[in-house]
């Protein structure tokens, strides 16, 4: 089987020639920038630019030959924008290596080392990345004190929320005049010159932009005390993900394998809201999202949704998602032997192949090895998976044991 071949059988629950792997195909089952640094250090490889494609996160786009090294079998459409060494300049990371950004992003360094973001005006602030760390953080919340009376607005407010302001690619080139003729033809380019399968990330988040938006306490509140604005403004964002769904499916929908969606719905301790309420508010709407790709394209559904969400997945597969990320298993119910047993049939697992804290930055390789031959062991069988570590590799793991994580991998692969 080459690449797409095996993901695709995984998520069809066919037996693949060998579990499928992901390092750096979203936002939410990539590498850190210093980590990727370290680690492409430690390969001998300091030829490589880190090219921090995500600068919310500060995630490196990995390079082609480090996909190859360690058997990657997805990529992100979104690698086939800012190829040129022209479209970024170099920047000094938080542990003082050398990287770059793209061009078109410019955070203002501070007196006392912070980094912020600021809107148009040159006043309001939209970001901050404190001294010394290595993610911004959201400053701006448009609708903290309360729901506006119309939404003529909202695409303007939408626009000064990082996530979408400092959005990483293919979404930074979106405003071009030719962004979606581009979009396809730079997707049927990379289809044709390898053979992995090819995953779109396209947001349509419903409950997340609620919590930009309003703030998470606030949000929180109103979904317990404010259902009516809450559904008003869950509507006026169903509109705008629809039109941009439509235009995805078109441009891509019949070249991309994958598409991903994203809402955090959970925490530690279980679900940010009760199942009742997520069936009442969301449920419908994430239906409406998911036939709308499986009428309109060939793309599998992908869902990255941090924390404790299994009291919410029958409802999520119900509504047509089928894949999950990252898989927090340290997590209140998401334990890979239950999660498997009770949802293995329906869906897929991305994720859950090892702690990325915990375990993936501790200085115990026995642990590494034995946890990744633990886990996909459980989540393989039957197909329906998909190794990649539970979330993001963290700044701080070191980086022989993402050589130890690998290699465990291969191993378990070939007995197999």
């Amino acid at each position: 089987m080459n690449s797409r071949e095996r993901v695709l059988a995984a998520i069809s629950h066919l037996k693949p020639d060998r579990v499928p792997v992901d390092m750096g195909a979203t936002p939410s089952s990539g590498i850190s920038a210093i980590a990727y640094s370290n680690l492409i250090g430690h390969a001998g490889r300091t030829d490589l630019p880190v090219r921090i494609y995500d600068v919310v996160q500060q995630l490196a786009q990995p390079d082609m030959s480090v996909i190859n090294k360690f058997g990657i079998d997805v990529l992100d459409i979104g690698r086939t924008f800012n190829e040129s060494s022209d479209d970024w300049y170099q920047i000094r990371m938080a542990n003082g290596a050398s990287a770059w950004y793209p061009n078109w992003y410019h955070p203002v360094k501070q007196a006392d080392g912070s980094w912020l973001t600021y809107d148009d005006d040159g006043i309001r602030i939209l970001s901050k990345m404190p001294a010394g760390a290595t993610f911004f953080d959201q400053t701006y919340f448009p609708y903290v004190d309360g729901y506006p009376f119309e939404y003529s607005r909202l695409d303007a407010e939408m626009n000064r929320i990082m996530w979408a302001r400092h959005a990483h690619s293919p979404w930074d080139h979106a405003r071009e005049d030719d962004f979606w003729v581009k979009l396809r033809e730079k997707t049927i380019r990379l289809r044709n010159d390898t053979d992995k399968a090819l995953l779109v990330v396209c947001g349509c988040n419903l409950f997340e932009w609620g919590t930009f938006l309003r703030r998470m306490d606030n949000f929180l509140m109103d979904l317990m005390c404010d259902q009516y604005n809450v559904e008003r403004l869950l509507d006026e964002l169903l509109k705008r993900h629809l039109a941009t769904l439509e235009k995805v499916c078109n441009a891509v929908g019949d070249i991309a394998d994958i598409i991903r969606f994203g809402d955090d719905l959970g925490m530690t301790t279980g679900p940010f809201m009760p199942p009742e309420i997520y069936k009442q508010l969301f449920k419908p709407r994430h239906k409406i999202l998911c036939d709308y790709v499986k009428t309109h394209s060939s793309m599998h559904t992908f869902i990255h949704s941090c924390g404790s969400i299994s009291l919410l997945m029958p409802d999520l597969i119900d509504a047509g998602i089928e894949i999950f990320n990252p898989v927090q298993t340290n997590a209140y119910g998401m334990e890979p032997a239950f999660l498997k047993r009770e949802f293995g049939k329906d869906c897929t697992f991305w994720g859950g192949g090892v702690e990325t804290v915990g375990t993936l930055n501790e200085n115990d390789q026995s642990k590494i090895r034995d946890q990744v031959f633990e886990r996909m062991g459980i989540f393989s069988e039957g197909g329906g998976f998909i190794f990649n570590t539970v979330h993001n590799i963290l700044p701080d793991v070191p980086p022989q044991n993402i050589v130890t994580m690998f290699n465990a991998v291969a191993d378990f692969n070939n007995h197999i």
